[in-house]
């Protein structure tokens, strides 16, 4: 597992109802302004119906789904950065996760107190996004200023080094997150080590009213404009409703889902969009002992996803085994696959793929 989605934004605008909503957990909940300090960590299944369709075929004595790390970070507030409202703190924890979720408030509730008292989403956006940028900012500098005492060297990767450093700083000082700025794929490595807050991929989640009703007002249509010019996505979710969601049993759940006219709540989309903004995906193995999803980064090679189940198999890797998913679902079994060619024999350069239902032959 191991990778991590923090759960950021002002306080007050439901990152701990929502946190507790996904995690089942119990992060504290007030009406006031830092009563999340410490980050929560909970751990949360990635839903995956090709789970189900495996456990009627295999009859597995287990079924093990991949997971996603949840952690619930105190309200940033402007001047974070500077260190107000224990700023330093927050984004250090920011800086230790894999991935943003982003909550902005859109609702109105004279009874729940807004930082700024007023609700005004993109406003509440741009402050922490401001807060990361001038974080960057900050950091980028420093790094500037020791590579250019280093300069002297005449190392032509030094060279290259700055002039990226300083395009970073110029799209940052135009309040700019760095993510939006194209690097060269050889580059790309350096630019990652420098562990960047406004690098970290983003998901957007409009916390909306509980009938909905804010999805047609003008606050949320200027807020979508707001995440599309950062190339994101915005899910609209009303955390009240999917804590009242996640308090059910699984057959008490599907009815309301029903009711509402949903096929899946809210943090269902939430957990599946951040494991997807994360560039990760979903191998299986299939057999009576048991049915497991596993995850691993897009461009994963074979013997390196093998090495997800036990490293003796990445050491010993051999060949693997590959059918997709589809085909199995489609003809009903491993026995129909084979009948049929689909079944693949895969070496060491193969890529794994979303979906691939894989036995990995090794030898130590």
């Amino acid at each position: 597992m191991g990778f991590q989605c923090g759960i950021v934004g002002l306080p007050n605008v439901g990152k701990s109802t929502l946190f507790n909503a996904l995690t089942s957990g119990n992060a504290q909940v007030a009406n006031f302004p830092f009563c999340t300090i410490d980050p929560h960590v909970g751990v949360v299944p990635v839903p995956d119906e090709r789970l189900a369709r495996l456990e009627d075929m295999y009859h597995p004595r287990k079924t093990t789904p991949t997971f996603v790390e949840v952690v619930d970070i105190a309200g940033l507030v402007r001047g974070a950065s500077a260190g107000e409202g224990l700023g330093n703190q927050f984004l250090g924890h920011i800086r230790s996760v894999d991935a943003i979720i982003q909550v902005v408030r859109v609702f109105d509730d004279t009874e729940i107190i807004h930082v700024h008292g007023v609700v005004d989403p993109v406003s509440d956006l741009e402050v922490i996004e401001t807060e990361l940028v001038l974080a960057d900012l900050a950091s980028i500098e420093a790094r500037i200023s020791k590579l250019e005492k280093n300069a002297k060297s005449g190392s032509k990767d030094l060279v290259w080094q700055k002039e990226l450093l300083q395009a970073i700083r110029g799209q940052l000082e135009k309040g700019l997150p760095a993510r939006l700025l194209d690097v060269e794929e050889e580059r790309k490595a350096f630019r990652d080590s420098l562990g960047l807050l406004t690098q970290k991929p983003v998901l957007y989640v409009a916390n909306v009213s509980d009938d909905f009703s804010d999805l047609s007002s003008d606050k949320y249509a200027r807020l979508q404009q707001a995440v599309a010019s950062r190339n994101a996505v915005l899910l609209p979710v009303s955390a009240r409703i999917e804590a009242e969601i996640a308090a059910l049993d699984k057959e008490e759940r599907k009815a309301f889902l029903v009711d509402l006219g949903m096929k899946e709540s809210g943090l269902e989309r939430i957990v599946r969009m951040g494991y997807g903004i994360l560039g990760l995906i979903t191998f299986l193995t299939a057999g009576e002992d048991e049915v497991r999803a596993w995850t691993v980064p897009q461009g994963t090679p074979a013997p390196k996803a093998a090495g997800k189940i036990h490293s003796d198999i990445e050491r010993g890797f051999i060949r693997a085994e590959v059918m997709k998913f589809e085909d199995l679902d489609r003809l009903g079994s491993e026995k129909a696959v084979k009948e049929k060619g689909l079944l693949r024999l895969e070496g060491k350069e193969y890529t794994i793929q979303d979906g691939d239902v894989v036995y990995f032959r090794f030898h130590v």
